[in-house]
């Protein structure tokens, strides 16, 4: 495991956690050599997401969804 001393995590907090998460190996953040924190990837998420439904919601009405999308008198079966 990495070690890292708090001041140099305090300054490059954000590049140790984007490699954490890149590599998937923790670091040991130290104080005085002491172990203070250690910094780990998330758990992987237990709960799959379902792929039906996973679009509601998104979609809008525009205008009247009943009434035809053309006049009548354009429809060559009702002359």
């Amino acid at each position: 495991m990495e070690e890292i001393a708090v001041s140099k995590f305090k300054a490059t907090c954000l590049a140790v956690m984007d490699n954490v998460r890149k590599t998937q190996k923790p670091v040991l953040i130290t104080r005085f050599g002491k172990p203070l924190a250690e910094v780990r990837p998330p758990s992987p998420s237990k709960i799959k997401k379902k792929w039906l439904g996973c679009m509601e919601g998104t979609g809008q009405i525009l205008g009247d969804i009943v009434s035809p999308a053309s006049d009548e008198s354009d429809w060559e079966v009702l002359r």
